[in-house]
């Protein structure tokens, strides 16, 4: 595919929205790829990294491979995705603790947007779409109502939930960074990204490389052979989120770590007409027109060939 200098620029511009969404709890990246036209040929060319493109390196030159890699649209992709990644999770952090209603309200309009523009591509409804709707609704759902496992610095552990969060990265509707939260490595990472801890990160990367090279492949098939089944089933992922990025939310348990820090374990949604504190409505539905208005901009990116 021939591509200008400023598709790369649009490509890496997804990339920075992608990283920003996996850097907060409750949104996906995934869902940002779909939205903005390359999360099918973002799967495609992760699962094409087999032994053939290595062969290829060593048969035809650096050229072929990269050629073959896609390697100027993942350069583009992922550059945009760590910059923004790395740095937005430092403000992501700031901003859920002291601006929470805020954040989350911007979010859940970008999040209603998604559901729309991701159902619409499903061309033939069934019974089995509609199935595969109400499953993905469901397990959305129930992952967004489990509580955090604390914390664990185990590097066999950071490892694995580096495998298991890339996948539900990739995943529209499902969020790696929540799924880091729920298995206790998301303050494990956000630290050693802050200290810069170069052990701990490459462990988590090498894990999330191998999740990912191995996923990819399932989500390419099935994309192959259930297309119209896949979308609903992530349709339904997106849809059953929205609980998690609901900004007004009453706090059931708390966790406190060793150094005295509490943080929230355990959270119900409610009406925010029955919030304790300032509900801040009117600013929140401004940013949830501004969430929503903000997937239409990304969609008319992604339409344009």
């Amino acid at each position: 595919m021939q591509r200008s200098l400023r598709d790369y620029l649009i490509i890496s511009f997804k990339g920075l929205a992608m990283g920003a969404a996996d850097a907060v709890p409750g949104v996906s990246g995934g869902t940002i790829a779909f939205i903005s036209g390359i999360y099918e040929e973002l799967i495609t060319t992760i699962s094409n990294i087999n032994g053939s493109l290595f062969k290829t390196l060593f048969s035809k030159g650096f050229k072929a491979f990269w050629q073959q890699a896609n390697g100027n649209f993942l350069l583009a992709l992922l550059s945009g995705i760590v910059i923004s990644f790395v740095s937005f999770m430092r403000l992501a952090k700031y901003l859920l603790e002291h601006h929470p209603i805020l954040i989350w309200s911007f979010f859940f309009g970008l999040i209603v947007a998604s559901i729309y523009f991701v159902g619409k591509q499903i061309t033939k409804w069934n019974l089995v779409t509609i199935i595969a709707l109400i499953i993905g609704t469901g397990i959305a759902f129930y992952i967004s109502k489990l509580p955090s496992l604390g914390t664990n610095d185990n590097p066999w552990f950071l490892f694995l939930a580096g495998a298991i969060a890339i996948c539900a990265m990739i995943l529209p509707g499902i969020s790696g960074s929540f799924i880091l939260i729920i298995l206790g490595a998301y303050k494990t990472l956000s630290d050693a990204i802050h200290d810069i801890d170069i052990k701990k990160i490459i462990i988590f990367v090498t894990g999330a490389l191998v999740g990912l090279l191995s996923f990819s492949h399932v989500l390419k098939w099935l994309f192959k052979h259930y297309h119209n089944v896949t979308l609903a089933l992530l349709t339904g992922f997106i849809f059953g989120s929205l609980n998690k990025v609901w900004p007004w939310k009453n706090t059931l348990t708390w966790h406190t770590n060793s150094k005295g820090i509490k943080s929230p374990l355990l959270q119900e949604s409610i009406s925010p007409l029955n919030f304790a504190g300032e509900s801040q409505l009117l600013y929140a539905i401004i940013l949830m027109l501004l969430g929503f208005l903000t997937i239409f901009i990304l969609e008319r990116l992604g339409s344009k060939k």
